[in-house]
């Protein structure tokens, strides 16, 4: 039997940094050595041996984890969005500095969220039209979500392979018409008991087509960071989004 990997986390405190160390602790094949939130050393992640730094924090918080742990040797799934483009610079020269340590950055571990997202790309060449509606709880700092950002994107690649134009601008008010990502509008949703939703709202003459994804509890997102942490220490560089590991 291999030894278990040895995990540290960032942001152990927060909701989602709980159930994080839920998880790995409950993995078979993971030791939990380190939990680490405002106010302690990061130096606990070397000092303990940690192999993995699992990070859920800020995106400022999270360079600094980057800053840290990956000139050391650690390999580090971050689960951050919201980086800005002076701070994916960064990562990158990060990656470039240690190309033999691996790195994941996802807009969502969750696994059918992944699925939503390759529908999503699926669909793109198919229709006239494209927006999406995605709600989270009312703390969320950024607007629109990474994985509202990150299925735009999928969606307007999609496109383009095809050799299909851009969608067509709305002629309806900008005021009220939400966030333009890769030429797909979306609208953002806060409240209270929200987790992690989003839709998909394709259409065309006499049809729409709506694809949805309900994360109802942060345990949906665990399989996912798993994956991450068990494959990230063999795949050196900079991975994007949880779909290479699937």
């Amino acid at each position: 039997m291999s030894e278990a990997i040895r995990v540290g986390v960032v942001g152990a405190r927060g909701r989602m940094g709980q159930a994080v160390l839920q998880a790995v602790g409950d993995a078979p094949d993971m030791n939990l050595v380190a939990a680490v939130d405002l106010g302690d050393s990061l130096s606990a992640l070397t000092d303990s041996k940690a192999q993995v730094v699992v990070d859920f924090t800020n995106a400022e918080v999270a360079v600094k984890t980057l800053e840290f742990a990956l000139p050391a040797g650690l390999a580090c799934v971050v689960g951050t969005t919201g980086f800005d483009d002076s701070q994916m610079s960064t990562i990158r020269s990060l990656i470039e500095a240690n190309p033999n340590v691996g790195l994941v950055i996802a807009p969502n571990f969750s696994i059918g969220a992944v699925l939503m997202m390759s529908a999503a790309a699926e669909a793109a060449p198919h229709f006239d039209s494209v927006e999406i509606i995605e709600y989270h709880r009312k703390e969320k700092l950024d607007s629109p979500s990474g994985t509202s950002k990150a299925t735009a994107e999928f969606i307007a690649q999609a496109r383009s392979k095809a050799g299909k134009p851009g969608f067509l601008p709305t002629s309806a008010e900008a005021k009220a018409r939400g966030e333009s990502v890769a030429g797909v509008t979306i609208h953002s949703v806060r409240g209270e008991g929200m987790v992690a939703h989003q839709e998909v709202v394709f259409s065309r003459d006499g049809e729409r087509y709506t694809i949805r994804h309900d994360s109802f509890d942060r345990e949906s997102f665990m399989p996912g960071v798993l994956l991450a942490v068990r494959t990230i220490m063999n795949r050196p560089g900079l991975t994007l989004g949880l779909q290479p590991l699937l």
